[in-house]
């Protein structure tokens, strides 16, 4: 089941965050995404946040929007390649006429998801924070 974050959600989805960031950016320092905390914290009760609850109504990922922005999209990695992705992604679709994101180049896992789900590539930056190539991308109804 997909619902909207409520506040009670708010530190399952912090720690489902941070823990899949640092697996899914190993080339980033975990001490990058530690400091980073704060900053979500304060950000998901102002965002469009959806979360997808299993069959024991425990978060299993979520999906983060800011306008027609994807900022987030995580899936714990016990339920990785379960369809709960692709199930938070069609969700956003349904309300949205175009969506836009930004995937790291070494995060291949998520370029190759977001391309299967209909994302093209518009242009490649440099993230300033981290230094590392990130691919903007852009999906359209």
């Amino acid at each position: 089941m997909i619902r909207e974050l409520q506040e009670e959600d708010i530190e399952t989805v912090l720690t489902i965050w941070k823990e899949e960031n640092v697996k899914a950016h190993d080339f980033i320092t975990a001490s990058y995404w530690y400091s980073q905390i704060g900053m979500m914290k304060r950000a998901l009760p102002q965002s469009e946040v959806y979360v997808y609850l299993d069959s024991k109504n425990n978060i299993a990922g979520f999906i983060g929007l800011a306008g027609e922005y994807i900022a987030g999209l995580f899936v714990t990695h016990k339920k990785q390649s379960d369809g709960i992705g692709k199930q938070l992604l069609d969700y956003v679709k349904t309300q949205k006429s175009k969506l836009t994101l930004k995937a790291y180049e070494k995060n291949q896992r998520a370029i190759d998801f977001y391309q299967r789900e209909g994302f093209v590539t518009k242009e490649v930056n440099v993230d300033e924070e981290t230094g590392e190539k990130e691919f903007v991308m852009f999906w359209k109804k």
